[in-house]
């Protein structure tokens, strides 16, 4: 078998990519890094035909790291020398992969050591019916967020929570994801957690998702025990976890 791997453009792999997002049926947590720029694109022919793409990170926090791999299905098993191969002409530093995306995961844990997680991706498992007796959600317009200031480290949303005539919590969701997902977020202001105020902030913003025709997820860092509280009371579950690891040296 004759594996050859080479860089191109990303037009020359975007139907491979629509193979491959329509395989996952999960988000994707950088599904928009390719079509971007930020990830070099590569094809994958064995003897001579169209095999599979990979794509790894060009940007200077994940520089070399692989993060799509696809095979189509009459060539899957040989994606371990195919994989290889990828690592071996991109030049390959590091490897990372959703746990709930198969194929790339194996790859991992078959050709990288020192493999560890900081992210912990959610779906949504439970439909709540929490309350906020004391508090209004209110939609932010462009003339809100200037005035909007939590102290956060997540952007002020399209959605808030007041209470007496005061932001308390702000969130939203992204859709730079692969459809129909979208990412919740949402951020409270210190003097006002453990209130409730962001788990119902969550529980709204996952309704208005699904009344938009889009499928609410999330994630949050694995030492984040608030965060993940509050997305799991809003009915949030664990699914996966995004897994980093450092290349091994071959056999």
């Amino acid at each position: 078998m004759n594996i050859q791997v080479r860089r191109v453009e990303f037009n020359e792999v975007e139907g491979l990519r629509g193979l491959y997002r329509e395989e996952t049926n999960c988000r994707i947590l950088y599904d928009s890094i390719l079509p971007r720029g930020m990830a070099d694109p590569y094809l994958i022919l064995v003897d001579g035909r169209v095999g599979g793409y990979g794509g790894a990170w060009n940007t200077t926090d994940s520089k070399g790291r692989v993060m799509e791999f696809y095979t189509l299905p009459g060539v899957r098993a040989a994606a371990l020398p195919m994989f290889r191969e990828l690592l071996a002409v991109s030049g390959a530093t590091g490897i990372e992969a959703q746990t709930d995306i198969p194929l790339l995961t194996l790859m991992l844990f078959d050709c990288a050591r020192n493999v560890t997680s900081e992210t912990l991706l959610f779906e949504d498992a439970v439909t709540t019916h929490l309350t906020c007796p004391d508090g209004v959600l209110r939609r932010n317009g462009p003339e809100d967020a200037p005035h909007i200031s939590l102290q956060a480290r997540e952007p002020v949303g399209d959605w808030r929570i007041e209470v007496g005539g005061t932001a308390v919590a702000t969130g939203g969701a992204l859709f730079h994801y692969n459809p129909p997902f979208g990412d919740v977020y949402m951020e409270v202001a210190e003097p006002h957690r453990r209130r409730g105020y962001g788990s119902y902030l969550v529980q709204e913003i996952k309704r208005i998702c699904y009344e938009t025709g889009k499928k609410p997820v999330s994630r949050c860092n694995i030492s984040n025990v608030a965060s993940r509280r509050t997305l799991q009371k809003a009915g949030f579950l664990p699914c996966a976890r995004l897994m980093v690891g450092e290349i091994a040296a071959r056999d």
